[in-house]
């Protein structure tokens, strides 16, 4: 992003300066006018003379002129100086990956990332901050500075985090990491050890500048890759031309050639071939001989292999790969993927190129919900005898889901599979030697109403008899008693585990971190203080020694990652205080207690952040347990939620209220992490109170908390959110006049829903975008695993559209916008047209906005999209807490004013007459 576009006039005449910028002009200009006033008078008393008279008129008019240039150059820089500070107020970009928050599945939207009001030892303020809209007098009364757009734009208030690569598993802790414009090596135990892998940001081959995009080194430290020339697929997948850099000569040679462009890049663990996809076909490199082998020769369109196709990539791997080595590297097995019946849906692009006429149509595999799914298998190369074969005799189910590959020993892999509707869940052992297949667990999630979410958890654990492992095993994700836990199974054949790992009422999250073959010991995060909180445990084969790494003592959001042999950590902090990055040295505890008795390194403290944030003002932020009541159970519903009130809040006085959902399965939004996000920027910009209620069917509060919404979204989630919200219109400090709820994705559909059932108007507004509107036109993968299919649950998908419950509903609201991208490849702009479709059917047409993004995809960021959506949203909802819509939905204001008086006209952001001020994003 240039920011250099988005200057703005405070950057160079703060607000407290504009009174005086302003008392100057009119200072400067005060002479003219007065020595004007004094010549006049005289001049006309002493001259009498006909002679005289033209010279006098010329000073008159001269005088006049004059003075209008002045005034005029007043008000001028009046106008400018307004203009300006209301397109500061008005527009809004949030400094994010547009990635981050367009995922239909989890609150990737991070919109809201939660920031908190905590304060560290030395009271600097640790998140949160405010670009208030205040007047003159307050600015002046305020001890702390107020946020400038531009200083949120350019990361001022961002964490930093070193990037990192761990290079090798011997004991020295080395690690890769990118410092300015070098990448260099460096070591835990040695401080001064710095080795400059590559000086440069770009290099030269034929003659030609390729900038690098990224640089991988391989584990021995012989090689690297480079990424150059990438272009994005999807979500996470991408074309690249990749090199191979020899780091002691420093030769860069192409892994294929120098124009053609690689997918998907891997290492084979002995690092003696690298495995690629090159147009869906999959190909082998031995990088001391240079051979390249070519595996497989009808991949295509529909055909994939070794990489994933469209749904497989988002909903099932959440990466671009669909290969996995051998852990000795002898074999490499791969998934084969046919699109050949999956139905196509056209998206047609119609600004990517100038002058164009016609849009361009790209046509997507895409199975909707009931639709024909991709047919999967699973085949094995072997290196030894050069020899591929497909596995057959693993197909037990009908129309099944490979969900997860593991490899378990030296020839043996874990293949799970699934049902298209993921409640039957069946694990297979596979002998890649003898290409024979073993179905060691079989289970029913749908005996508890549940499913299985699909996860890439499973860890090996090979066998060391001196450390009392005589057999080959791995740890797994399984529920016990209620909650996501570890097991250890050993050997893999084993039909039940041979001992679980972690018990309780909280949850493991992401599976097993890391494990210390060593020591038997593993590491994992995991919900134990608070299903809002993640710290770092450990505990031994034998589910004995359980200890916190993390200082789970205080409020904590950890992440981690591990050196190979699991000795040496990089430990991050994410908040809810000012974010920090530790390397420790793991073997170097000898009280078994937390991260403060390590040996430690701290590789970014955030001092400067933490400095920056004392000197800003930051609104209130509390984290609550929130009683909806009970359930058909009769048992209390429980659920997290955070609160946002803006600076300087005053309980006897009324502030807008303003809901920010998602409530999607598994998802979460109140976590107790530091960031920067747009609710903390609503909450200090508009005065407002933002809330959060993570509802029934979110995640890390157990299986009965998430599995009621089976069969039936938008039912029990909407319930939730209508419920905190009538809990908050009560309270005396909020004004239910100035009520909002808004989303992105699920939040979109959840924001639409909640609409439609809010039959007592809890809230009067709404803003949605990207909404999923009917799931019968969302992909198979992910909604039968929440509604199985609409053949099998029809009055489930009826129940779910929006408008089938009380279409009518939404014209009692004060007003709602819908935006949408059309060029949305993840919840279709069809979603979009349906809803609109299915107002004009119900004559609801005076009290809504639209607006279309052309190109976007789900993020919205094509073209600008991204600012302009932001934009839009804050200023529309101060529109809306100003009561500026208040007075639009009515059929006698749109029949007698529209259709009545020619005074009146109509614009996307309601009526205005001719002499309202206009309030379009255009004008400001």
């Amino acid at each position: 992003m240039d920011h250099s576009r988005f200057l703005d006039f405070e950057e160079f005449y703060p607000e407290e300066k504009h009174p005086s910028l302003f008392e100057q002009s009119h200072l400067s200009s005060s002479p003219s006018f007065s020595s004007i006033s004094r010549l006049s008078p005289a001049y006309l008393a002493e001259t009498q003379a006909k002679t005289r008279k033209d010279k006098y008129q010329k000073i008159i008019i001269f005088s006049s002129l004059l003075s209008l240039i002045i005034w005029g150059s007043f008000f001028l820089i009046r106008a400018i100086s307004f203009f300006y500070q209301d397109y500061n107020s008005s527009s809004f970009l949030l400094n994010q990956n547009p990635n981050d928050y367009s995922n239909l599945k989890r609150q990737e939207i991070l919109i809201n990332e939660i920031n908190y009001d905590l304060f560290s030892e030395n009271k600097v303020p640790s998140l949160l901050f405010n670009e208030n809209v205040i007047n003159e007098s307050d600015f002046q009364a305020n001890s702390k500075n107020q946020l400038s757009l531009n200083l949120i734009r350019n990361g001022t208030f961002s964490p930093d985090f070193k990037s990192f690569q761990w290079i090798s598993s011997n004991e020295t802790g080395t690690y890769l990491t990118k410092e300015n414009n070098s990448y260099v090596i460096k070591k835990i135990n040695n401080d001064s050890y710095a080795n400059i892998l590559y000086n440069n940001t770009y290099f030269i081959h034929q003659n030609i500048n390729y900038t690098i995009d990224d640089l991988i080194a391989s584990p021995n430290f012989d090689f690297a890759l480079i990424q150059s020339n990438r272009t994005k697929q999807w979500r996470h997948s991408s074309f690249s031309i990749y090199w191979l850099l020899d780091i002691n000569s420093l030769e860069i040679t192409p892994i294929y050639d120098d124009s053609s462009k690689i997918s998907v890049i891997n290492w084979s663990p002995d690092l003696v071939h690298l495995s690629f996809v090159l147009d869906n076909n999959l190909y082998i490199k031995n990088i001391l001989s240079g051979q390249v082998t070519q595996l497989t020769f009808d991949g295509n369109h529909e055909i994939f292999y070794g990489k994933p196709d469209w749904v497989y990539e988002e909903e099932v791997f959440e990466n671009d790969f669909a290969m996995w080595w051998s852990p000795n590297g002898d074999y490499l097995t791969f998934m084969k993927t046919n699109d050949t019946f999956v139905p196509q849906f056209p998206i047609p692009y119609f600004v990517q190129r100038d002058n164009q006429n016609y849009p361009d149509l790209v046509n997507i595999k895409y199975p909707k919900a009931g639709a024909s799914n991709p047919i999967v298998s699973m085949m094995i190369y072997n290196l030894l005898d050069n020899k591929l074969t497909e596995i057959s005799d693993f197909k037990h189910l009908n129309d099944p889901l490979i969900t997860e590959v593991t490899w378990v020993g030296t020839k043996k892999f874990l293949l799970r599979v699934t049902n298209r509707s993921s409640d039957l869940l069946k694990s297979y052992v596979i002998n890649a030697d003898s290409n024979t297949s073993y179905l060691v667990r079989s289970e029913d999630a749908s005996k508890d109403g549940g499913w299985f979410e699909i996860t890439q958890d499973t860890i090996y654990v090979p066998a060391d008899s001196s450390k009392g492992r005589p057999h080959d095993g791995y740890i797994d994700v399984i529920v016990h008693d209620g909650y996501d836990h570890l097991a250890y199974f050993s050997p893999p054949e084993s039909l039940s585990p041979k001992k679980i790992l972690t018990k309780g009422e909280w949850e493991v999250t992401n599976g097993v971190s890391a494990f210390d073959p060593d020591n038997n010991l593993v590491y994992f995060l995991a919900t134990k203080r608070s299903s809002i909180e993640r710290h770092l445990y450990s505990v031994d084969l034998n589910g004995q020694n359980f200890k916190s790494i993390s200082n789970d003592n205080e409020h904590g959001w950890y992440s981690s990652s591990f050196s190979k042999d699991s000795k040496y950590l990089l430990l991050n902090y994410n908040g809810p205080k000012v974010p920090y990055q530790k390397l420790i040295n793991l073997s170097s505890n000898k009280n078994n207690s937390t991260e403060k008795d390590f040996d430690s390194i701290i590789i970014t403290n955030n001092n400067d952040l933490s400095k920056t944030l004392s000197k800003f003002d930051i609104p209130r932020i509390s984290f609550n347990e929130l009683n909806l009541g009970k359930d058909e159970n009769n048992n209390d519903i429980i659920v997290n939620s955070l609160e946002i009130k803006p600076p300087n809040f005053d309980p006897s006085k009324k502030y807008p209220l303003l809901f920010y959902v998602y409530g999607g399965p598994i998802s979460q939004l109140v976590q107790q992490r530091f960031s920067i996000g747009f609710s903390h920027l609503v909450s200090a910009q508009l005065n407002s109170i933002v809330v959060t209620v993570d509802g029934r069917g979110t995640g890390y509060k157990g299986r009965d908390f998430r599995s009621i919404v089976r069969n039936n979204l938008g039912y029990y989630e909407v319930v939730d959110q209508l419920s905190a919200a009538k809990i908050y219109t009560q309270k005396s400090y909020i004004d239910s006049e100035r009520t909002a709820i808004w989303g992105w994705s699920y939040g979109g559909f959840m924001t639409l829903k909640t609409l439609e059932h809010d039959t007592e108007q809890l809230f009067k507004y709404g803003i949605s975008v990207a909404p999923v509107t009917d799931w019968a036109f969302y992909d198979s993968i992910y909604t039968e695993r929440y509604m199985h299919t609409p053949q099998d649950n029809s009055d489930g998908y009826f129940n779910a559209s929006i408008g089938n419950f009380n279409i009518t509903n939404f014209q009692t609201k004060k007003r709602f916008l819908v935006c949408h991208g059309t060029g949305d490849d993840n919840v279709h702009f069809q979603n979009f047209l349906k809803f609109v479709d299915n107002l004009n059917l119900n004559s609801i047409e005076n009290n809504f906005d639209m607006m279309v993004f052309p190109d976007s995809d789900h993020s919205i960021n094509h073209h600008n999209g991204n600012k302009i959506i932001f934009n839009k949203i804050l200023w529309w909802l101060k529109m809306a807490f100003n009561g500026e819509f208040d007075g639009f939905n009515t059929y006698n204001y749109h029949n007698e004013q529209l259709l009545g008086n020619n005074d009146v006209y109509y614009n996307s952001m309601g009526y205005h007459s001719d002499d309202d001020e206009d309030y379009s994003i255009s004008a400001l």
